[in-house]
Parts: C-alpha cells; structure tokens; sequence
C-alpha cells in the first residue's frame, strides 16, 4: 500500500466564488499554497498528494509549473477530488461538464484517480428518487473517468444525501462508480468503517484515513478509529493501492502531516511507503 496526503489542509476548505453565478465554475478550493503543501507532504514522508479540482484548474495555464512541482517533490499525483449535486436535471450537463474538464486536465498531468463527493439535500429534504438520479450522474462520471483512463470513485461526505451507512446501501446498487471510503466521515456519518470497507471491498480501489473523535477530524492516532483493522481488511483482500490521509484543517498543516505518517509507521506493511 502507498500512502499520500491531501493539499487541503493547507489553507482549509472553501468554494470557489465564481460559482454562485456559474455552476461550472463551482470548485472545490484550498486557500492556502499548493506549492507549500507539497513541500510538506514530501517532507513528511509521504509518496503522493490528492488536490482539489479548483487548486488544479489554477494551473490551468501553467501546467510546466505544475510538473515541475510534481518532479522537484519526487511525489504522484495520485488524484483529483470533485463534485456537484447530482440531481437537479437543469444544471447537471454544466456540472458534468466542469468534471470533464477537470478529468482532462488531471489525466494530462499525470493523475491515476478522479474522486467525486455530492448529491444535494433538498430544503424539504431527500426524495427517494434522488438516489436514482445520484446513480444515473456518477455512472455518466465513471464514463467521463474512463475516457481519460481515470479510476472513478464516489466518496461518501457529510451534508449529502449519502452520509449513513444506510443511504450509502441505497445508492451503490444504482451506479457502477468505484467506492473511496473516508473513514472518518463514515464514523460521523453513523456507520462503522471497518464494516463499510468490508463490504464494499470489491469496490474499493482508493482509501481516505482521517481520523475522528466528539465531533472533530483529528490526525491518525488522536481519535478513535480501528485502523488496525481497516490496514488487516484491505491486506487480506490483497489491496495495493493508494491510502490518501485527509485533514480538513490544522492548526499546524504539516505539524498534522506529520504526526499521521508517525503513527502509520507503525504498521509494518506500511513502513517504507
């Protein structure tokens, strides 16, 4: 197993302003230095990062810049994170059209994942036909992934209709998109992670650690997560993919990076990745 981290720690999570008037231009955003953030991550130890879709298309016309980084570190780019609602029909051709360009870009440079979070909760809440429609957007996301030879995976996220282990039952029997399990958004989404990754283990071909405990995302080892457990799971099924430690916010972005990679040094299958 390899191990990354992702970039957004570095600035915390925003949205980028252009999109409350222009849905395709609706990007998920790291405010802080992309260029500092992977400094960090190689510093820390770790072989790859994951960015958001809105830190990668600021490269849009710097992409030699953006390589370069990338060759200075030593590091993969292991993927790109995106999303959308998913279920409103008058504005899913711009939001898939947004990912496509963003997959473009990513496969472009170099990137092997195209990770995709969403599905809006309505203001009087979630219509059961809602998972159909999520179902229906991603398999079009697995058809966008799969022409620019991306690994397409839908991550399960507070705020959306698929927080519970529940909603996530609904929906994976409708679509055909890879699951990337985040460990922790699972626990406070109510579910177990162990069992989520356990069953859906022919589905998972990338990971997202991050570790929780009363109601805050904490580094790996400060909370409450089994990742013995999820590490003896993912080994069994003989999974060699990337495990990608996520961080929403630290007081300290590379202070926090670090104390992850400490404590996956523990785990022997781990120790030299």
């Amino acid at each position: 197993m390899k191990l990354g981290y992702q970039t957004n720690t570095w600035g915390g999570v925003v949205g980028h302003p252009a999109g409350v008037t222009s849905v395709k231009d609706l990007y998920y955003l790291a405010n802080g230095s992309t260029e500092e953030a992977l400094k960090d991550i190689d510093s820390a130890g770790y072989k790859g990062f994951e960015l958001f879709d809105g830190n990668l298309m600021q490269y849009k016309d710097k992409k030699e810049e953006f390589l370069k980084l990338i060759e200075e570190h030593s590091l993969t780019f292991i993927g790109v994170y995106t999303g959308g609602n998913f279920i409103f029909p008058d504005i899913l051709e711009e939001e898939l059209a947004k990912i496509e360009s963003v997959a473009a870009f990513a496969s472009e440079l170099g990137a092997q994942h195209l990770v995709v979070g969403g599905g809006a909760v309505r203001t009087n809440g979630i219509k059961e036909s809602d998972y159909k429609d999520l179902g229906d957007a991603l398999n079009i996301v697995v058809e966008i992934a799969e022409k620019y030879n991306l690994i397409p995976s839908y991550h399960p996220h507070l705020g959306t209709n698929v927080q519970s282990p529940e909603q996530l039952d609904k929906l994976m029997p409708l679509t055909r998109i890879n699951l990337c399990p985040d460990t922790a958004h699972i626990e406070a989404g109510g579910g177990d992670p162990v069992e989520v990754i356990k069953k859906y283990i022919d589905r998972i071909q990338y990971v997202h650690f991050k570790d929780y405990a009363n109601g805050e995302f904490l580094p790996l080892g400060a909370g409450r997560q089994k990742f013995a457990e999820m590490l003896k799971v993912l080994e069994e099924a003989n999974y060699d993919g990337w495990i990608t430690v996520e961080l929403d916010s630290y007081p300290d972005p590379k202070k926090g990076a670090e104390i992850s990679r400490e404590f996956l040094a523990n785990y022997e299958l781990l120790k030299t990745n």
